[in-house]
């Protein structure tokens, strides 16, 4: 069993329902018991936040707030902080607002019906250092599922193939896309597969 390494953290949880926010917390709480947690209940309150407390390096971000609309808060923070990861946890649908919390700039979107297992296992690839992770920020330096992954993109293998292939769910299947994106600096599966037979990383 690999053992997950922990830093202490600093971590925003954005959420204008304090039972909501607290669940959320208790859940950060057990993947990583070091974190400094912030809880804020709008947007307007997290450059103060900053300012008091320093930059976060992740920000959870509800999006039906008292200062946003749709996915403003998303756009917003993003364009004020585009280097502090953003996980959206949602009441609403994926269907009606993953792809637009996506395209303004999030890294994850997480359903907060999805249940703790499911949220706790989203959250984990942001609180937990990465165990096959190597050393450095090059494209070439890729953990052993992140490899895993440009293989099965390659071979046009859908979220859903991926995700019986590796025994994980679909959901999972979409945070390690989106890190694996960012860390490449792509935006599409298209660009993540040509970057790979450009760069001989196949």
């Amino acid at each position: 069993m690999t053992t997950e390494t922990l830093k202490p953290m600093s971590i925003f949880v954005v959420d204008d329902h304090p039972l909501m926010r607290e669940a959320v917390v208790m859940l950060i709480r057990r993947l990583n018991s070091k974190a400094n947690i912030v809880e804020l209940d709008r947007v307007a309150a997290v450059t103060p936040a900053i300012q008091k407390h320093g930059t976060p390096e992740l920000i959870c971000l509800d999006l039906k707030l008292p200062d946003t609309h749709g996915v403003s808060g998303v756009r917003e923070l993003k364009l004020q902080y585009p280097d502090v990861p953003l996980v959206v946890l949602s009441a609403s649908p994926a269907l009606d607002y993953e792809d637009l919390s996506i395209e303004a700039g999030a890294d994850a979107y997480i359903q907060k019906s999805a249940g703790a297992t499911e949220i706790t296992n989203a959250l984990r690839l942001f609180l937990v250092d990465d165990p096959d992770a190597e050393a450095g920020g090059v494209p070439e330096k890729l953990s052993k599922r992140q490899k895993q992954l440009l293989v099965m993109l390659d071979r046009g293998l859908s979220n859903r193939d991926i995700a019986e292939e590796l025994q994980i769910s679909e959901h999972t299947v979409k945070v390690h896309l989106w890190r694996l994106f960012r860390r490449l600096n792509v935006k599409s599966r298209s660009q993540a597969s040509h970057l790979a037979r450009t760069k001989g990383l196949l």
